[in-house]
């Protein structure tokens, strides 16, 4: 197995776990947008989990950007709504596997 393709299974499985999470939430609430931010936020070890993973989001972001221009990475946008409709797990090796070259 290549770095890309281990980066590209990453990338999957990055999806699906969360999405097991995410999916038996909306599947039980519905479409409960504010509930479900609510609830990122619900303690106070959910609230530092989610604030380190958002700030580490925004910091991947900016990292991102700068070393997509560097490498010349093309559709490294990709990752802002992969981060947003999943998160990290899939943001960061989606970006590695758009830097890696065939």
């Amino acid at each position: 197995m290549t770095i890309r393709n281990f980066y590209l299974l990453m990338a999957i499985v990055g999806t699906g776990v969360p999405w097991l999470f995410f999916g038996s939430f909306f599947a039980q609430h519905g479409l409960a947008l504010p509930l479900f931010i609510q609830s990122l936020f619900a303690n106070g070890p959910a609230a530092g989990f989610s604030a380190d993973v958002l700030i580490s989001i925004l910091i991947f972001w900016v990292w991102s950007w700068s070393d997509a221009a560097k490498h010349k990475v093309e559709r490294w946008w990709l990752v802002l709504p992969a981060s947003f409709f999943v998160g990290l797990s899939l943001a960061l090796p989606l970006y590695l596997y758009l830097r890696e070259r065939d």
